[in-house]
């Protein structure tokens, strides 16, 4: 296996880290007014507008299973690029907080873990041990996604781009 080192952001959900490599992320914002959608999943909590586009925000906790909390003040959205069917598709996810960009080296990423994981495996690349002893678990965020979910958020968002639209005129 090649020694090749990748850059990561890290953020917590609960007591848990993961981590997403930065070439997915592509901005960090602050927690926003979001318009809920009717008939939408629970994890998804809605849309905000992002620089005129109609951005889905996906409850990542939620998503996870954990249970909901009260945003904070250091609760963020992530702006992902994410991918299915050689598709990319923008979407947000709200983490708890933001913690670190930090680089690892491929040999340093630990299996992802076996049965008994409460996230499933299938979400997660690695793991990686920070110095303190914290695990990280690195996501396949584009896993994440389920195709039918990509497709949903994608008509969540025609839907609401066509009725902004309808308002303009």
């Amino acid at each position: 296996m090649d020694n090749e080192t990748g850059s990561y952001i890290s953020f917590v959900l609960g007591e848990e880290y993961f981590a997403i490599n930065v070439t997915q992320v592509l901005n960090i914002l602050q927690l926003v007014q979001i318009t809920k959608v009717p008939t939408a999943p629970d994890y998804m909590k809605g849309v905000i507008n992002l620089r005129g586009t109609v951005l889905p925000i996906i409850d990542i906790r939620m998503k996870f299973g954990m249970p909901p909390i009260e945003y904070k003040r250091d609760t963020v959205i992530l702006v992902l690029n994410v991918e299915i069917d050689g598709e990319t598709v923008n979407a947000g996810i709200l983490v708890d907080a933001v913690k670190e960009v930090f680089e690892i080296n491929t040999d340093e990423i630990l299996p992802p873990p076996g049965i008994g994981s409460k996230y499933k495996s299938k979400f997660i690349d690695g793991i990686y041990k920070m110095n303190d002893d914290k695990f990280v678990m690195l996501l396949d965020i584009d896993k994440v996604f389920s195709t039918d979910e990509l497709v949903m958020m994608a008509a969540t968002t025609d839907t609401t781009e066509a009725k902004q639209a309808e308002t303009v005129e």
